[in-house]
């Protein structure tokens, strides 16, 4: 099992390479060294997207020959409230996912605007403010939340 997660992490770094070194030499226009590339990251995928269905069967084997563990009722953190934690983070990590998606858009507006007229940099940081703060509203439902779990 081991070695199909070290082949899926070998994988994505090779992925990455791949993409860093496309990105610092970019392909000639050859038609040949296209398809070359093009072969190259097939593979690649190929092998990464091989390697998950592997270890999915592989992990799905594993854990259904494991031995059954008995939980105390009195341990730290049952599965429910783990869960319940985890449910509470969602909020959180959407919010901010959806203000980064914000932030890109009207920061760089905000620039090209303030660039030809720089007295209007008040207002666009009133609009980069209400896009930075719809992770502040996640923020606050996740401590609302918190506050429920007793």
């Amino acid at each position: 099992m081991y070695w199909m997660v070290m082949l899926l992490s070998l994988s994505l770094l090779a992925l990455i390479g791949t993409g860093i070194y496309l990105e610092i030499n970019p392909p000639t226009s050859n038609r040949n060294t296209q398809r070359r590339w093009k072969a190259v990251v097939g593979v690649n995928l190929l092998v990464f997207v091989g390697a998950q269905i592997g270890l999915l069967v592989l992990g799905m084997q594993d854990a259904m020959a494991a031995d059954v563990t008995v939980v105390k009722p009195d341990s730290g953190v049952s599965i429910g409230l783990g869960l319940a934690l985890i449910g509470i983070g969602i909020p959180t990590a959407l919010a901010t996912i959806g203000a980064g998606i914000a932030v890109g858009p009207v920061g760089a507006a905000s620039l090209a605007v303030i660039a030809e007229k720089p007295e209007l940099f008040g207002r666009t940081l009133i609009y980069l403010g209400l896009a930075e703060g719809i992770a502040i509203y996640g923020l606050v439902v996740t401590i609302l939340m918190l506050g429920k779990i007793g």
